[in-house]
């Protein structure tokens, strides 16, 4: 079961992570198998974490798909981040890229 921000529990959606995976990837040079990929990988973390405590969290997910993607393109990175950690002004945009330089 994934535990929603609201506390709520709903059972682990794949289309769900892939959604906002394309999303942050839309018009990005990322081939669908790499988009497969760190869905299949987000998945499989979620299952594992699934199974030891029965349940998981929409932060772990949404960390795991921002770890995947800062790997994959740094630009779908600031995408999918800006919609998850909820951006409100450019100075928090200018913190993550700057967060992301410092990872590089």
């Amino acid at each position: 079961m994934v535990i929603k921000r609201d506390g709520h529990q709903e059972p682990f959606d794949r289309s769900k992570v892939e959604r906002g995976v394309l999303r942050a990837l839309e018009k990005r040079p990322v081939s669908q198998i790499n988009i497969e990929r760190l869905a299949n990988e987000v998945e499989e973390v979620a299952a594992i974490l699934e199974k030891t405590n029965h349940e998981i969290d929409t932060v772990a997910i949404g960390e795991l798909v921002l770890k995947k993607l800062g790997v994959i393109d740094k630009v779908a990175y600031i995408r999918f981040a800006s919609v998850y950690r909820h951006f409100e002004d450019v100075d928090e945009f200018i913190r993550e890229i700057q967060k992301l330089g410092d990872n590089s």
